[in-house]
């Protein structure tokens, strides 16, 4: 529904973005089942509104994984300046006032084909057009799976100099699209580079491309120097740099592992795995039902909703961009489209640690493959733990525990090059430990019941 939110209580030199449209979702859009009313009566977070961030990737080889090596394919023919141009056209279709985020690679900032310098100057251009943001991308995504942490930090540190350069005029980004980035590092881009925002998890990402990051919060928190999917437990081990999820994704098919029974767990708003595999009818509603998730129940639950996605220029799509961004525009008129910078400094006004962190989503499945439409997923999301409840809701059956990470006990990141950087504890929703299997609330050990119980004690009576 239609709300509004003074200007006053956003960072100096941030304009309100706010879509213009009269279309108001649907009271029975913003219907709660009746373990989620009671949820709903919990305190929120003290941020507010719907807000949707968009980035998208200029790059020479598929995977840039340090600055002399690449793996994949070279893509430089599909990041030609017109389909940069296409990209924007159709962000601007989709949403004539709002605002992106381009993050471009190593090998794009130093190539010197006329074709790259055009590209160059043309994202130039879009920041002093439309106030774009314009940053790095180290790694492909995948940076501290493939280099040292003092060579990424390097890396970047020359890369935002050279991007600062390239836009002109005293620029400077106001946050880091890494897809995966250490804590140490996320700690020295807030200390060294004074930016405070990056994009450094991938949300449930396991079994898939060239890393694996499950265990994290999927909306924003601070991280703690321990681990980068842990949210900072006292100022000692805070990092005063917000740390954002990557992709946006139906979280019924987000617990599975990889390709896991046939079905993509990356499912959601990124059109590869909606449009490309599902078709245009199927994969654009998925793409809309699962930006519902957070738009409408999640929204009610938390007090503000966040959909995020990163699109390569390479891998097209545009026209699923454009309408993807209208029918948000139709459906949640007040929704606020702006950089990730602008957005994760926005957060960090109104939340300045993890104290209050209090995340709660509620979902039912989609029917999308992978998103059984039986099926209900809860997710709680604080400082001290997440925790995920999986049940039928045609039968009414008590729920399952499929995940149950605690954030209070010590965690330490990977020393060597290895693909794996999840956080598993107690219960990971992947399954992919022995002890992964689910179970019921009241088979979990005493202590973590009590844990559970004392912060949420609703819970109780759903053993």
């Amino acid at each position: 529904m239609s709300e509004t939110r003074s200007t006053h209580h956003l960072p100096s030199g941030w304009s309100r973005r706010k879509f213009l449209g009269t279309a108001v979702a649907s009271a029975a859009s913003l219907a709660l089942p009746a373990q989620a009313q009671a949820a709903a009566a919990a305190p929120l977070s003290p941020f507010r509104g719907r807000y949707l961030t968009h980035v998208s990737v200029v790059r020479v080889n598929q995977i840039e994984v340090t600055p002399t090596r690449s793996i994949g394919e070279d893509e430089a023919p599909d990041n030609r300046p017109e389909r940069i141009r296409s990209r924007r056209e159709a962000f601007a279709r989709g949403c004539p006032d709002g605002k992106m985020t381009w993050a471009i690679s190593w090998l794009a900032l130093h190539d010197d084909r006329k074709e790259y310098q055009e590209a160059r100057k043309l994202l130039a251009s879009y920041h002093d057009r439309y106030g774009d943001e314009i940053t790095f991308i180290p790694g492909g995504y995948f940076a501290p799976m493939y280099d040292t942490r003092e060579n990424n930090r390097q890396t970047i540190h020359q890369a935002l100099g050279l991007v600062s350069k390239m836009v002109g005029g005293g620029y400077r980004p106001e946050c880091l699209v890494a897809g995966f980035m250490d804590a140490e590092n996320q700690r020295l881009l807030a200390a060294d580079e004074g930016i405070h925002v990056c994009q450094g998890q991938i949300w449930s990402q396991h079994g898939i491309d060239n890393g694996d990051g499950d265990g994290g919060i999927c909306y924003p928190y601070y991280p703690s120097r321990e681990h980068y999917l842990k949210p900072a437990q006292s100022q000692t081990d805070f990092i005063d740099c917000v740390c954002l999820d990557g992709w946006t994704c139906d979280f019924l098919a987000a617990r599975r592992d990889g390709f896991q029974g046939g079905f993509n767990s990356r499912l959601g708003v990124g059109p590869i795995e909606a449009v490309g595999n599902l078709g245009t009818t199927v994969g654009r509603r998925e793409m809309l039902d699962t930006t519902a998730m957070h738009f409408d129940r999640g929204h009610a639950l938390n007090g503000f909703g966040w959909v995020t996605s990163i699109w390569e220029t390479s891998i097209g799509h545009d026209e699923d961009l454009a309408w993807w961004l209208q029918a948000v525009h139709d459906r949640w008129p007040d929704t606020q489209v702006m950089t990730e910078g602008a957005f994760g400094l926005a957060f960090r006004q109104h939340v300045p640690n993890n104290a209050a962190l209090n995340y709660r989503f509620d979902a039912r499945g989609t029917g999308a493959p992978g998103s059984e439409k039986e099926l209900e997923i809860e997710w709680f999301m604080n400082r001290e733990f997440r925790l995920a409840l999986l049940h039928d809701w045609t039968t009414n059956n008590p729920p399952q525990v499929i995940d149950f990470t605690r954030y209070d006990l010590p965690a330490r990141e990977p020393q060597a090059l290895q693909r794996e950087w999840s956080l598993m504890n107690v219960l990971n929703q992947k399954g992919t430990r022995p002890q992964d299997k689910p179970v019921k609330l009241g088979q979990l050990s005493g202590d973590d019941q009590r844990r559970i119980y004392a912060r949420y004690p609703e819970l109780k009576s759903r053993t």
